[in-house]
């Protein structure tokens, strides 16, 4: 992971390369009818006080939290669908295709939030792991371990790839024009976005990650790089 690249293309997951969304959804129909109707606001309300005292989704943490010290098998069954949830048929369209091509132009990297369990196997059920090559990072908040993952992955430019309107802010304020900001118009965060944006615009937005196939080198890169590149 030593080599320094031209370009290192930082993708997030959830929203960006996989439809979290409908996951999450699917997720309350199960809740439902494993644990009645109010099963989802249970969970929904167990998984925000663990999400402010750890700062990620803790799907399997929740759930035993859920559980508490009872034996319902109802929740080895909420187990079973989580760890088997088919998270390849919720990857976007175009997602390997996208990721072949910008691999012609630099280092496509996996750059995620979430625990160290769930997060790692629902990337390689939805064959992103093999995808990127085992390039994947994932840290509680990636905007908060850019040293880090600069160690990892040393670049002349950066390029992140991402639904939420907070990280690419983030990333534009601590890496100026070291980056080029992608905001993919999918999910909750990017359906919410405003004031954020406006003050600070990504440098280019986009529907879909599919989008990206069709994208040159010289279209990620402030003027002055793509002349020296």
């Amino acid at each position: 992971m030593s080599t320094h690249d031209p370009i290192v293309f930082l993708f997030d997951v959830d929203n960006t390369l996989i439809d979290n969304d409908r996951f999450s959804a699917d997720l309350a129909a199960r809740l439902e009818r494993e644990l009645g109707a109010e099963g989802p606001a249970r969970y929904a309300a167990v998984d925000k006080q663990i999400r402010a005292e750890v700062g990620y989704a803790d799907y399997l943490g929740a759930l035993q939290k859920l559980r508490g010290k009872g034996g319902d098998p109802a929740y080895m069954r909420l187990s079973f669908f989580l760890l088997d949830y088919p998270f390849d048929e919720r990857r976007f369209p175009g997602v390997p295709e996208t990721v072949a091509h910008l691999r012609t132009m630099g280092r496509p990297v996996i750059l995620s939030d979430g625990d160290t369990v769930f997060q790692p196997r629902k990337i390689r059920r939805a064959g992103l792991w093999d995808a990127f090559a085992n390039d994947v990072l994932i840290y509680v908040h990636k905007e908060e371990m850019l040293d880090d993952m600069r160690a990892r992955y040393p670049a002349d430019h950066y390029v992140m790839v991402d639904d939420k309107p907070r990280i690419l802010v983030a990333m534009k304020k601590l890496l100026g024009d070291k980056v080029t900001t992608v905001f993919v118009k999918q999910g909750h965060y990017a359906a919410a976005a405003g004031k954020e944006l406006e003050e600070t615009p990504p440098d280019i937005a986009i529907d879909t990650v599919a989008e990206l196939a069709k994208m040159r080198r010289e279209d990620f890169l402030p003027e002055r790089l793509a002349k020296q590149l």
